[in-house]
């Protein structure tokens, strides 16, 4: 997990030079920040902290942007939020990033309100309407953080259905972590909670951070329509951009750098130029902007303090979503960024995770009633009494994962196994597949000590089937985040394995049979490699995924090719082996239909 979470600093904005050369000199970005600026206006906490407050006027007849603000102080400082809704309805906290403001969810507290929730968008300090310290080390990581508690619990907040995005969930989730009673559900969009162990630092400290300098804008030559970076998962566009701490030092030190610019960027639409100058409303001049310019740096706050935090996530059984911008380039956007949720948050089994295809790491601002729409949805489902034979909670009991190997980058050949136990749900049947990918690699001596007699006992199995060992075929498998995620982790004898995919009734043992199998999973072949399909007579290819040892256990894939003089295909059947012109991907969104060999060998049916 530290690999993919340290990740997050090395790069947050990936972007090519077809890119960076794609506009002219009219793109060229102009900002008004004075180094000049007096501090006149500057007032002072009780505590002798200097602050400014953006006039009122900064703030009116901004687009969609009817509400008027409400305040807590805190420590002196005012923390601004907007509120929309009845004021007896279930609370929907909503928290931003940088370098946005609460303006960023202007199109979906409309429909949350109009859904009958109390809606809370709140500015962090130094954000939109709160007050703004002028002085950087008046800002840390542990400060906002502290700062969300305390504007929660003043305002007696209770029950909260949370949505993050961007810092505002590396501050959320903390929150959310340490107190998980609070919440009663929580919803992420293209964030995180890194876990940095205590010691390290992300990125080198800033130097000199209060120089102005004369930084090229990374995003200046962005076109305002944003091009596709992903192929699925795979990144189109993986030249140029800048690393994080490239990006830290501009937004602290960079003479040009402002909201409406990152924002516009960030998102896929274009935005119109009212929008934007609403997204620079509270920063008149750069004395509004320390808070604005720090938040990137605060990552070097982050060492030895999320570990409790991340634990209680990872213990959080409530209703989890994540709701992902699907073109958002940086490490934030990715699939795995998203997948470390689905996989490691208990109460994320089973929801409906998705990622937007037209909307960029700024989701809000590209697909925001969308969100909205499906927030008020996820909010309306009784997770716990729908379909409850559906991601149960069988007899085998979850765990920390103890062991964990990563597989090769390519995976063919390697070999793991899976365990399918049956248990009987309201007088259903429910076969749950447990397979040891990421953990082990399912050693001989420990799988042939397996015994289903002693597991049924164990467990209190209806049955179980011992399936392998076996080898993939296929180059990589990952998992499609835009569905059904399991977290479950269990030990079988000595072998480690998680949860996988669950299938309603018994798997049909009859070969050439299909079964059909809850997941959500990309399985990719890469060029050069040779296939192996059975067709079907109405002529459905089905691929092979996975070849198995547990009927012939001299088995190896350097057989498959000459398969078909071994199987006894059924009439109407053939088998055919290919080589691969071109890299091929099988998506499964929730449903796939599997079928066996007679030697046991599994194969996906390919569909549109």
């Amino acid at each position: 997990m530290t690999k993919i979470i340290l990740r997050f600093f090395r790069t947050t904005f990936i972007l090519s030079a077809f890119l960076l050369s794609a506009c002219t000199e009219d793109d060229e970005i102009v900002v008004d920040n004075n180094p000049e600026d007096n501090l006149s206006d500057t007032l002072v906490t009780p505590d002798g902290v200097q602050f400014v407050r953006t006039p009122e006027e900064r703030f009116q007849n901004l687009p969609d942007w009817p509400y008027a603000y409400q305040f807590v102080e805190i420590d002196g400082l005012r923390q601004a939020y907007a509120e929309a809704g009845p004021a007896d309805g279930a609370v929907v906290l909503l928290l931003h990033g940088q370098p946005s403001w609460s303006y960023l969810y202007r199109t979906m507290i409309p429909v949350l309100a109009d859904a009958g929730y109390r809606v809370i968008a709140m500015d962090h300090l130094g954000m939109g309407r709160s007050d703004k310290p002028v002085d950087i080390t008046d800002y840390s990581y542990l400060g906002h953080s502290d700062r969300l508690e305390q504007f929660i619990q003043q305002l007696g907040l209770t029950d909260i259905n949370l949505f993050v995005q961007d810092w505002g969930s590396l501050i959320g989730l903390r929150v959310a972590g340490l107190n998980p009673d609070w919440f009663a559900t929580i919803s992420v969009g293209n964030g995180q909670l890194p876990v940095v162990p205590a010691g390290i630092q992300p990125i080198p400290p800033i130097e000199n951070p209060n120089e102005i300098e004369d930084l090229v804008s990374p995003f200046a030559q962005i076109p305002a329509q944003q091009v596709p970076f992903y192929d699925g998962c795979d990144l189109i566009i993986e030249s140029g951009g800048i690393n994080f701490a490239d990006w830290a030092n501009y937004s602290m030190k960079g003479a040009s750098f402002k909201a409406s610019e990152v924002v516009e960027a960030l998102t896929w639409y274009d935005l119109s130029d009212d929008v934007e100058a609403a997204y620079d409303a509270p920063f008149p001049s750069r004395e509004y902007m320390a808070g604005v310019r720090t938040f990137p740096s605060l990552v070097n706050d982050l060492a030895g303090v999320n570990e409790e935090a991340w634990a209680g996530l990872t213990a959080y059984t409530k209703p989890f979503l994540t709701i992902w911008g699907g073109n958002d380039a940086g490490s934030l956007g990715a699939c795995e960024t998203q997948q470390n949720f689905i996989q490691n948050v208990p109460g994320a089994a089973g929801k409906p995770h998705v990622r937007l295809e037209e909307a960029g790491h700024f989701l809000q601002a590209d697909q925001g009633e969308e969100i909205a729409n499906r927030l008020v949805a996820f909010y309306a489902t009784d997770w716990e009494n729908t379909n409850p034979c559906t991601n149960f909670d069988s007899p085998i009991p979850n765990q920390e994962r103890t062991q964990f190997s990563m597989p090769p980058s390519d995976w063919r050949n390697f070999q793991y196994c899976e365990v399918l136990p049956v248990f009987e749900c309201d007088g259903t049947l429910i076969t749950e597949v447990y397979a040891s990918n990421g953990h082990n690699d399912c050693p001989d001596p420990d799988w042939f000590a397996l015994n289903a007699y002693d597991l049924k006992e164990e467990f209190g199995m209806v049955d179980v089937t011992l399936n392998g060992p076996r080898h993939w075929v296929l180059n990589s498998v990952q998992a499609n985040a835009g569905g059904t995620g399991y977290s479950k982790v269990a030990t079988f004898g000595n072998i480690e394995m998680s949860l996988s995919a669950q299938i309603q009734g018994i798997k049909p043992q009859e070969f050439y049979t299909d079964a059909e199998v809850q997941r959500n999973t990309i399985y990719t072949y890469l060029s050069g490699n040779e296939v192996y399909k059975l067709i079907n007579p109405q002529g459905e290819e089905y691929i092979m995924q996975s070849y198995s040892r547990k009927i012939d256990n001299d088995q190896t894939i350097d057989d498959l090719s000459t398969l078909d003089s071994r199987l006894n295909l059924p009439t109407g059947w053939s088998f055919q082996t290919e080589v691969l012109q071109e890299d091929f991907q099988l998506v499964t969104d929730g449903l796939a239909f599997v079928i066996n060999d007679d030697f046991e060998n599994a194969y996906q049916k390919i569909v549109d």
